[in-house]
């Protein structure tokens, strides 16, 4: 809408407006010119308000939705100032939304960027009395519209602080239409105030007509409704962010390790997907996402691991390879100390046969120089033992088969003699990589399949429509050995892409994971500078990453000092071109 529209509707244009009579459309073309002309006014601004008040439904940025009002009451009114005020029930107040006068170039609050720092208009004293004294406040408290012509000589209301700011600045506050703003529950929600309506054609300040009451009473409840709804879409919004939220502290509950994770992986795919919408280079030169696809891709980002609440604890946070309810290597080290104790015992019984000579009589006798040889193998075989169960790193063929050496050992108790490892220990203990087993890996994996169905069965507005596919695709791969689908680059939406990179990066540089620490910061991107030549993860993205420094950004507020070393960045990306 344009500020000061002056009406110039032509005869043929007028007749748009009682297309439909004929007789009525003659009687105005035969009004004097002025009274033409405020009928067209008039059926221009009827005209506009039934258009403002689709605009105000379609809005739903609550700042520029409040600037929207004022400013379209403004006009309507040729108004040269205005405030609107929003009710605050708890503080028994108006506060300060907006605030604009055009001969004084202000424009505060709403998207203006100027904030409005003034205290809010007390409805009620500290006795809780009424505050009527307050025009806005008078309004707020009774509904009641107050129409004054000139401020200066209106009675009933203390107009003190108006007389100092026009003293202050050279104004001159003159004519006010002050009108509640009713939601559709009859409830006052805020306060519409315009100040001095302006004759388009003189630019004279004059008094708010009582059309223009009118008018602004319907755009005032309009407006109200507007509000109401933008507020109840904020809020469900908001319910449902928190209820995700929640469903994380379940998860955190659970397990602290998951839940720290599935903080910094939200933080870090936003901190990618905003760095890579602000580059003009590369294959995402052109990738950009507006507000309501980065609210998507947070949602997603909060609910990527969201399967995990029905994964077992013990296998979330298995820490080491013989670890279930609790690590059984203890198990282990107590029969290693009973092959101990069996050798001590042995000797001392050979030697108290042989009246203490600690010499081998006959074969298969054992010195003390023997019996320590053994008891320092035992203590070596189990320091191997305890130092493979931490799965800290890649276990060769070589060190399988001692495990399996080591399992022929053999102890004896009351029930007889058994192997020193069962087939379950010796099984675990020779997990390649990490501490999970084959199966145990399959039910951490079917986390992503539980977090597809379940994310499937919601259901989504259509700005959130692609949560799923966006959480359910942070371990694809572009090869197409991720998993659960095998995707590939070509089928992957760059949403997914970014999460993958943020989940896989924070689970290498995570300080709190049970079953290994953090990576240094240069042996992260070493590892992901490898994923991505591999096309495990999108080597496009990572460029970014690594050419922005994105990575710099998280360490300092997630990694501990100790993690945070030199990144050869130029050697990274000379590798990925």
């Amino acid at each position: 809408m344009k500020n000061s529209k002056k009406v110039s509707k032509t005869a043929d244009q007028l007749k748009c407006f009682f297309a439909e009579d004929d007789n009525l459309y003659e009687k105005i073309l035969g009004c004097p010119k002025e009274v033409r002309e405020s009928i067209v006014d008039l059926c221009d601004k009827i005209d506009n308000l039934s258009k403002i008040g689709a605009a105000l439904s379609a809005e739903h940025n609550i700042d520029r939705l409040l600037q929207m009002i004022l400013e379209e009451a403004r006009e309507f009114t040729h108004s040269d100032a205005g405030t609107l005020y929003l009710m605050d029930d708890e503080e028994k107040s108006l506060k300060f939304e907006i605030v604009q006068t055009d001969s004084l170039d202000i424009r505060m609050g709403g998207i203006s960027g100027n904030p409005i720092n003034w205290p809010p208009v007390r409805l009620y004293n500290e006795a809780g009395d009424p505050n009527h004294s307050q025009v806005s406040a008078h309004v707020g408290i009774t509904g009641k519209v107050i129409n004054i012509p000139d401020v200066y000589d209106a009675e009933g209301f203390d107009f003190s602080g108006t007389r100092a700011f026009d003293q202050q600045t050279g104004y001159r506050s003159k004519s006010m239409l002050v009108v509640p703003m009713r939601n559709h529950e009859d409830e006052i929600i805020g306060v519409l105030q315009i100040i001095n309506a302006t004759d388009p054609n003189t630019r004279e300040t004059v008094p708010f007509s009582k059309s223009d009451e009118r008018l602004i009473i319907s755009l005032a409840s309009q407006a109200a409704v507007a509000i109401t709804n933008t507020r109840l879409i904020h809020s469900l919004e908001d319910l449902f962010e928190s209820f995700i939220k929640v469903i994380a502290s379940a998860i955190d509950e659970k397990s602290p390790y998951t839940g720290g994770h599935i903080e910094r992986v939200a933080l870090l795919t936003l901190m990618v997907a905003k760095t890579l919408g602000a580059v003009d280079y590369g294959r995402y030169a052109s990738f950009s996402l507006n507000e309501d696809e980065m609210k998507e891709l947070r949602i997603a980002a909060w609910l990527h691991d969201v399967g995990k609440i029905t994964t077992p604890e013990y296998v979330v946070d298995k820490a080491t390879k013989l670890e279930t309810i609790y690590d059984r290597v203890r198990h282990v080290e107590t029969r290693f100390e009973l092959l101990k104790q069996i050798a001590r015992t042995r000797l001392l019984q050979q030697q108290l046969m042989t009246g203490g000579k600690g010499k081998a009589e006959s074969a298969g006798e054992a010195t003390e120089e023997q019996m320590q040889e053994k008891l320092a193998r035992l203590e070596e075989q189990f320091a191997f033992i305890k130092n493979v169960n931490t799965g800290g790193e890649f276990l060769g063929d070589e060190k399988k088969a001692r495990i399996r050496d080591i399992a022929q050992l053999e102890y004896e108790d009351s029930l007889g003699k058994h192997p020193l490892l069962s087939d379950d220990e010796v099984k675990n203990l020779c997990i390649s990589r990490g501490t999970l087993n084959d199966a145990e890996r399959k039910v951490i994996t079917n986390h992503v399949v539980v977090t597809i169905k379940m994310l499937r069965q919601l259901p989504y507005p259509k700005k959130l429509r692609r949560v799923p596919e966006f959480a359910g695709g942070h371990h694809e791969k572009l090869d197409g050995s991720g998993y659960p689908n095998g995707l590939t680059d070509e089928q992957l939406s760059p949403q997914a892409k970014i999460m993958a990179l943020a989940d896989i990066f924070e689970a290498l540089t995570a300080k709190d994971r049970p079953y290994k620490k953090g990576k240094t910061l240069s042996e992260a991107m070493r590892i992901m500078g490898f994923m991505a030549k591999d096309k495990h993860i999108d080597p496009d993205i990572f460029h970014v990453f690594v050419k922005e420094r994105v990575y710099l950004e998280y360490a300092k507020e997630f990694m501990d000092a100790r993690q945070i070393d030199e990144v050869d960045a130029e050697a990274l990306l000379a590798k990925l071109s």
